[in-house]
């Protein structure tokens, strides 16, 4: 199976690699960087996205945490499944996997989700795996529902002609050929903040093209009929927000009603002038607010009963 398209020879050293088996028997591909018994923080990326959307925060955080890194199923070098594969459940599944297979059991980790990565911490929510092995959560550029109500994509007023525009644009199969100056700038549109820099912006157009059409096409209908409200309300562990004010995808109105929703808010940050790709558009304010609940939450490592702890130096 060939790697999909990256972001460059930058592109940080796995310092191991391995396949997560999923409930279903799916393989999701593992990459596991920096040293083993520091602070772990788990990295779930977005819809048409890949391992390589967190090369900023993997390259500034490895250097002192252990930070695990997966493809979504259909994403990346995670091979594809059936079209029964593809649902919200599936996405927590998913995180379990990855969990079980990297940390030991009853060890905490600061979990990150961007966008679609945020839905799976939502939707693993009441599972025993978050609950388990999470100590906080950093939710990016997401929404729990209504998204192709909210989404402001299509440049026309609230309605059903919009609603449907934008579910049409989720799903449509057209493939979307190589990057081009045309296909960076409707990207740009679309994901990102209007004063994104041209370097950033092709990084996301790089991992945005590299997604398979039949992943990108199957989660489009997915999120087009997300409904996880109640996976927020059950979202029990500490969890902070953040948002790009200039975000057409999932403007700052989800954020601010998942902020308003979690049992345990730690703070909603609007990200002034950015769009959809926060950790891509702003790397150093994401990776500062991980770098926050790692300090606050992950002082010392040990079992979630507190027995046998040790401090990490």
């Amino acid at each position: 199976m060939s790697r999909p398209l990256r972001t460059g020879s930058a592109r940080p050293v796995p310092v191991r690699e391995l396949m997560a088996v999923s409930a279903d028997g799916s393989r999701l591909h593992v990459e596991v960087h920096g040293r083993d018994g520091a602070p772990a923080v788990v990295l779930s990326h977005g819809w048409t996205c890949n391992t390589g959307f967190w090369d900023a925060q993997i390259r500034d955080l490895a250097a002192d945490h252990r930070v695990i890194a997966y493809d979504q199923r259909g994403h990346g070098t995670s091979p594809a499944v059936g079209p029964a594969g593809y649902t919200t459940d599936a996405l927590a599944d998913d995180l379990e996997a990855v969990l079980a297979a990297t940390l030991e059991p009853g060890e905490k980790a600061v979990l990150v989700g961007h966008s679609m990565g945020g839905m799976t911490m939502m939707a693993a929510s009441r599972r025993a795996g978050l609950r388990e092995h999470a100590a906080a959560v950093l939710l990016c550029s997401t929404g729990s529902s209504r998204l192709i109500a909210e989404s402001r994509v299509v440049p026309m007023r609230a309605g059903t002609v919009r609603t449907r525009m934008t579910r049409a644009i989720l799903g449509a199969r057209a493939p979307l050929g190589p990057v081009t100056p045309l296909s960076r700038r409707i990207l740009k549109y679309a994901t990102m903040g209007a004063g994104s820099a041209p370097d950033r912006v092709d990084t996301c157009a790089r991992i945005v093209h590299a997604c398979p059409r039949a992943a990108r096409v199957a989660w489009g209908h997915v999120l087009a009929d997300l409904d996880l409200d109640e996976g927020v309300r059950e979202l029990r562990v500490p969890t902070a927000v953040i948002a790009g004010a200039e975000d057409r995808l999932t403007p700052p109105v989800h954020a601010r009603a998942i902020a308003a929703a979690l049992p345990d808010c730690l703070g909603l940050t609007e990200l002034t002038g950015l769009g959809h790709m926060t950790p891509v558009e702003a790397p150093e304010a994401v990776t500062a607010r991980i770098r926050e609940l790692v300090t606050g939450y992950l002082p010392l490592r040990g079992r979630a009963d507190g027995e046998g702890k040790e401090e990490v130096a």
